[in-house]
């Protein structure tokens, strides 16, 4: 069985029709040809995962009472636009969607022994880094480049881990310019705390995904004409790694087992962007970071539609050729690009 927690990327149909983009065309036109929930136009990471393990995808929570002959391959928990804090998306954080399991288990829904063969993927894609910036201040010091040797992933995590003072300094001035690192850690250690009760409740193997390279997602891609990473977010991304690795570590002496690994979709995605693909079956996007799928202007997005009805949006003639489907999400072809690469295939080895 395969339990699925997490975000945007590993959702498969949880949010709610009248709220997510998932649900409005063109999403879902690649498979299963309509909207269906998934953040893509197609298949997302769980169902490779799901397809890897050899089973079906995991039906998404909301519609476990519909579905409930499909219940012995597991289920998805994962909302879109939450993180394992709360953020605007009025759906469960990464807490909550745990605690929708221990139910389950309180419930008999399944047995506790059935989950000792079971397996568990664990997505984070950034919002609550995204929602960090909303609330907390401008971009401007991302955005900076004289900032991307202060945004050096060593530099920080020995500021994170070794200052108590920096953990608990709570000025506003500091937290807007420098609150970053501090955040990050404090993302990082309610990641562990889940992993960890996951573990708990009897779940076998536990996969977190390391975050993806935030700034080469095409909503900061753009500011660059599509031709570059943000190079200060992308060393935000080298932070949370880096503390993601040390926290799976700790967890993996505490428990003394192997159960937790890092499901390394940095190193996956940054394989296809530099077009180092180990098997040719993987195709090669002639600009990865360009999306598909994109709002007329900024006011508007993918799947937007004005009062009358009409579409606010452009799409590319051929989704199979971009590795992005919206200014965030990957297309089906891009998520089976980042499947088949040797970061991702080396990973997932660590299921067994």
């Amino acid at each position: 069985m395969l339990f699925v927690f997490g975000d945007s990327y590993a959702d498969t149909g949880n949010n709610r029709k009248a709220l997510a983009s998932s649900w409005k065309l063109p999403y879902g036109i690649t498979f299963p040809g309509k909207p269906a929930g998934r953040f893509s136009d197609g298949r997302v990471l769980t169902d490779f995962i799901a397809g890897y393990l050899a089973i079906k995808t995991p039906v998404p929570y909301r519609y476990r009472k519909e579905l409930g002959g499909r219940l012995k391959y597991g289920l998805n928990f994962a909302y879109g636009g939450t993180g394992v804090f709360d953020t605007p998306a009025p759906e469960p954080n990464m807490t909550t969607q745990i605690d929708f399991l221990q139910q389950l288990l309180n419930d008999s829904v399944y047995p506790k022994r059935a989950l000792k063969t079971s397996v568990a993927l664990v997505s984070l894609a950034g919002n609550d880094y995204s929602n960090y910036i909303a609330t907390n201040g401008s971009t401007a010091f991302i955005n900076s480049k004289s900032n991307i040797r202060f945004f050096n992933p060593i530099n920080f995590t020995i500021m994170v881990l070794s200052s108590h003072r920096i953990m608990q300094f709570t000025d506003n001035n500091f937290l807007n310019h420098h609150g970053f690192p501090v955040f990050i850690g404090r993302v990082v250690n309610q990641m562990k705390v889940n992993l960890k009760r996951i573990h708990n409740l009897g779940v076998r193997k536990i996969a977190a995904s390391a975050l993806q390279p935030l700034g080469c997602l095409p909503r900061s891609t753009a500011q660059f004409s599509f031709e570059q990473c943000n190079e200060s977010e992308n060393a935000l991304v080298g932070l949370h790694n880096q503390l993601l690795a040390q926290a799976v570590n700790d967890l993996n002496k505490e428990t003394n087992s192997s159960s937790f690994f890092v499901l390394d979709i940095y190193n996956a995605f940054w394989n296809v962007f530099n077009k180092k693909q180990a098997h040719q079956v993987s195709p090669t996007f002639v600009n990865p970071f360009e999306p598909c799928c994109v709002g007329v202007s900024a006011a508007f997005s993918c799947g937007s539609v004005d009062e009358n009805g009409v579409k606010q949006y452009t799409l590319c003639s051929n989704p199979k050729s971009k590795f992005f489907w919206d200014t965030v999400h990957p297309t089906e072809q891009g998520w089976r690009a980042v499947y088949s690469t040797p970061a991702l295939q080396s990973s997932l080895k660590q299921f067994w």
